[in-house]
């Protein structure tokens, strides 16, 4: 499995995407994150595993709890791949208008006012 598919997999469970949007807010150890969903400690404890081996959050000891915090790398490499997938959409729309636009332009050209080709 890619790091990409690993991270999608990760976010597409609603209470980790919860969990993950409240660590990219600020820093949060376990049992702050515990007592704002309705999810057990352990089971918040879980998903942060699944968030950590996806490369989107890291922890830190603080004494004996673990604080945990949004990894820069995982959010850069997600960034990237948004980022290149609006670039290519958006060119392909480009295409597409400057090719309608052109046809366009031939058919007001030729006198043509349908909008068929004219043999």
């Amino acid at each position: 499995m890619t790091y990409l598919e690993k991270a999608f997999e990760a976010l597409g469970d609603p209470t980790r995407l919860a969990i993950f949007q409240r660590v990219a807010a600020r820093p949060h150890s376990v049992g702050e994150i515990a007592e704002h969903m309705p999810v057990s400690r352990p089971a918040v404890s879980q998903h942060l595993r699944v968030l950590k081996q996806a490369g989107l959050v890291a922890d830190v000891k603080d004494g004996t709890r673990r604080v945990y915090q949004v990894k820069p790398e995982g959010i850069d490499a997600l960034k990237k791949y948004f980022d290149q997938l609006w670039t290519r959409n958006l060119n392909a729309f480009k295409a597409a208008a400057d090719k309608a636009s052109e046809r366009k332009n031939n058919d007001s050209s030729s006198g043509n006012r349908t909008g068929k080709k004219v043999i």
